[in-house]
């Protein structure tokens, strides 16, 4: 194999000196060198022919040593005579000379090429020679004898058409254009309707036509051009055999552009299908911007990486996303040149739908977090403002980048305030209270400033009513009257007032389930084909899957990659008649997609466990939020379970009954032991959003929101924990054995789990009361309460109020009058009752 690549490197460098005249120009060098007698360099050149130019005998003498190959394999075959026709040697020097007369027979042809192309050269208009002459290009076939012509050119017009082994040339008059083969495309036109004799040329910035003289000439020109292609593709010699009849539409090759508005001078390299870049890819411009990514039809489209710039700072902006039709749409990371990061959704290139924007860090002047609704690369809709500069946490309305509508302000001076905004200013009716519960409802102007009429209420009770003037903390002015209520006044009324002024939990992060929708297939919540939504999901599934697999930054775990291939199946249990037994595959199903954040519910509940965190952690923790966090999350499990009953839509209502699968007590007694862990003490009767989703979603939210309760009852909690304390003095070991299951009830989440412990503690007090009494006494609640009350004292658990309170606003309404609602009811009396308890 060496050899024969020695020969043909020799050959290639003859035939680029040929091509480039060189030995034309070597003619009077050597005519210098070899005096006036040519008879020597004739006879080092083995030539008898007379009155050959100097040029031509140089030629002859560089491609001597080709002749010499006819000899080696003669010389060969002269030795097989002296070896057995059968024997391995024979056949070794047979193969020998067959690769020498092969080798000789594809030399000659590179001469003959070479040569062609020389004389080509010396025929063509010296303007363009200079540009278009390259020692490794070789012509294959021109138009000069009008075989081949432009569709519609004009009537005087000069179109010349010249394919090299690696461009196309079309000259006009004094200009031309080369159009590389690695990206050109030709196809034949049919003749049956045109009667003309057509080739369609294809290449990244043009498309034209060209007309044969003839059908003979046309199927010449098109092989020609599509064996010229396929060689240039993979880097073969001319006139090989053996050659496909046509190269690949989709091809790996790199470009220029040179008109493209949007991709002038920029060069792409990567996947091409039919003259548009197709597949992966990576285009640089000579600004310095760069994208690499995937493409389809010309356009960054898919999943692509793109850096620009800046031209202000020494610093780029980068963007890591989805793309369609060459902008950035769907989901993406932007990092800002000036530090600035967002997270979310972009469309036509500007953040639009749900997104986070992070500015500046905790160390610069201004840093604040926005998550929320983005419109046309504008905050509008609703958003949570974390200003932490400031101290200052806004959670409401938007529009054009300023808080326009309905929404609330926490500080971490434990100021709160709901109520109206515009132009980004307080301003309208808002009720606004101090950390001591002074409360003010009236009217505003500017941020924490009163104007107009209003109620300023002390911690007392005692108020003022009238006008007031001036900034809270600074002073203010008031005309009008004072009051003092009576002492048997209820003010409980001014306490659940709080909210009234917010943004109503179901207008919150709507934008969040829209997407999720639309992910589905929707154009809205609950409009759209159940099967197109299965099928999408499984899209989605499979498409992220593939990226993650081909991105090893990106890689997932084997038991992600279990999971996920089991969510792309579309489940069985998703039409027909819901029993217990597909109620339980549907949790189990839930459970899994809620735990994948590449399945839209999982992405979704990944996008409210970031929001609520946001909402409500730092300066968010404050306890007059409380009742809005609650019912945010209840917000939530209805909006999620219209999700789940689109996707299975024989799931009952909430409330709807489930048949049970036997009449027969004995099995109804079985089924309910065995569906303990489900989330209702009779989970095959009733379907309600509690049950199904918030064991999924509240272990996520359990942090801030218990933070919430911690807060709201401190008060009551540190009397309560006195109590413990003082009570659990008295030294008693006779029930100690009761206290580790009760304890329990601050290690679980959902009310649920934290009932079903309850419910426990109470079996191990009725099995060892019942052990030491007779077995036909009857245990009452009155006999029960002291020894529950005790077993809570001595278990100590810490913030019971807040446990218990959770409990309570979040219990699921169908065991609110069972078992499990006698039983917290029972709970919540010892709470009350330690707290009351006296001790001498």
């Amino acid at each position: 194999v060496y050899p024969c690549f020695s020969w043909a490197t020799y050959c290639c460098s003859v035939g680029n000196f040929l091509v480039m005249g060189g030995f034309q120009a070597l003619a009077k060098p050597s005519l210098e060198f070899f005096g006036k007698c040519p008879e020597l360099l004739q006879r080092l050149a083995e030539s008898s022919e007379e009155n050959i130019p100097l040029s031509d005998l140089l030629v002859t003498l560089f491609y001597l040593p080709m002749r010499h190959l006819h000899e080696y394999g003669r010389l060969l075959l002269k030795l097989g005579t002296c070896f057995e026709v059968s024997s391995v040697d024979y056949q070794k020097l047979q193969d020998g000379c067959s690769k020498f007369e092969a080798l000789a027979l594809h030399l000659k042809r590179r001469r003959k090429e070479a040569e062609y192309t020389y004389h080509f050269w010396k025929s063509f208009p010296g303007k363009m020679t200079d540009s278009l002459r390259k020692p490794r290009r070789r012509l294959i076939c021109e138009s000069s004898n009008k075989a081949l012509t432009l569709q519609n050119s004009g009537r005087f017009s000069v179109n010349w058409f010249i394919l090299f082994n690696d461009a196309l040339v079309h000259a006009q008059f004094s200009t031309h254009h080369v159009f590389p083969l690695a990206t050109l495309w030709v196809e034949p036109i049919p003749e049956e309707n045109t009667g003309l004799h057509g080739l369609k040329l294809i290449s990244p910035e043009e498309t034209f036509t060209l007309l044969a003289c003839s059908s003979m000439e046309k199927a010449k020109w098109l092989r020609s051009i599509n064996q010229a292609v396929d060689q240039a593709m993979t880097g073969a010699g001319q006139s090989g055999a053996g050659q496909r009849v046509e190269p690949p539409i989709s091809r790996t090759a790199s470009y220029t552009f040179y008109k493209d508005s949007r991709l002038k001078e920029a060069t792409y390299e990567g996947r091409w299908l039919a003259g548009k870049p197709n597949g992966r890819g990576m285009v640089k411009w000579l600004d310095g911007r760069i994208y690499t990514g995937t493409f389809k039809n010309g356009l960054e489209d898919g999943f692509g990486d793109y850096v620009m710039p800046s031209k202000t700072l020494n610093l780029n902006d980068h963007y890591q996303g989805h793309w369609k039709e060459g902008k950035m749409h769907g989901i993406g990371t932007y990092k800002y040149a000036t530090g600035e990061l967002y997270e979310g959704s972009f469309q036509d290139n500007m953040r639009h739908g749900h997104g986070m924007l992070r500015s500046g860090t905790l160390n610069s002047s201004s840093p604040s977090v926005f998550i929320g609704q983005w419109v046309h690369d504008k905050k509008t809709g609703y958003g949570v403002f974390d200003d932490i500069t400031r101290g200052e946490k806004y959670m409401g309305m938007w529009q054009d980048d300023q808080r326009q509508g309905t929404g609330v302000i926490v500080t971490q001076f434990g100021l709160y305030y709901e109520g109206a905004f515009n132009n980004n200013k307080m301003q309208g009716t808002g009720v606004l209270l101090s950390e001591d519960n002074t409360t003010y409802e009236g009217e505003f102007s500017e941020d924490w400033t009163l104007n107009g009429k209003g109620v300023l209420t002390m911690p007392n009770g005692d108020y003022f009513e009238g006008s007031f003037t001036g900034e809270w903390g600074s002073g203010l002015k008031v005309t009008g009257s004072f009051f003092k209520p009576n002492l048997y006044d209820s003010d409980g009324d001014k306490g659940r007032a709080l909210g009234r002024l917010a943004v109503p939990p179901e207008e919150k992060w709507r934008v969040v389930f829209e997407e999720c929708w639309m992910r589905l297939g929707c154009e809205a919540p609950g409009q759209g084909e159940n099967q197109r939504a299965w099928e999408n999901i499984a899209v989605a599934l499979t498409t992220s899957r593939r990226q993650h697999r081909d991105s090893p930054e990106m890689n997932l775990s084997r038991t992600q990659n279990r999971m996920l291939e089991s969510l792309e199946f579309i489940p069985q249990q998703h039409v027909g008649p819901v029993t217990m037994e597909k109620y339980d595959s549907i949790r189990r199903y839930l459970i899994k997609a809620c735990d994948m954040p590449l399945h839209p519910l999982g992405r979704l509940m990944e996008t409210l466990v970031a929001v609520y965190r946001m909402t409500y952690v730092g300066v968010g923790a404050n306890r007059r939020l409380l009742l809005q966090a609650v019912n945010e999350i209840m917000s939530y499990l209805a909006r999620i379970f219209q999700l789940v009953r689109f996707l299975f839509p024989d799931l009952p209502e909430e409330g709807g009954a489930i048949p049970e699968p036997s009449s027969d007590p004995q099995d109804k007694k079985d089924s309910n032991c065995a569906d303990t862990q489900l989330e209702s003490p009779k989970p095959g009767r009733v379907v309600s959003s509690s049950a199904l989703l918030l064991p999924v979603l509240l272990p996520r939210l359990y942090p801030p929101l218990f933070t919430l309760y911690a807060l709201e009852k401190e008060k009551e909690d540190d009397v309560y924990w006195e109590c413990v304390l003082r009570l659990n003095k008295q030294p008693d070991v006779a029930l100690l054995a009761f206290l580790g299951t009760v304890f329990f009830v601050s290690t679980t989440f959902t009310p649920s789990d934290k009932l079903q412990v309850i419910q426990l503690t109470f079996e191990e007090i009725t099995k060892e009361v019942m052990s030491s009494l007779e077995d036909n006494f009857l245990w009452s609640m009155d006999d029960l309460f002291p020894v529950f009350l005790y077993v809570v004292l001595r278990a100590r658990i810490r913030n019971l109020g807040s446990e218990v309170s959770l409990i309570e606003d979040l219990m699921d309404p169908c065991v609110q009058h069972g078992e499990h609602g006698i039983m917290f009811t029972t709970l919540k009396a010892c709470y009350y009752q330690i707290q009351h308890e006296k001790t001498t």
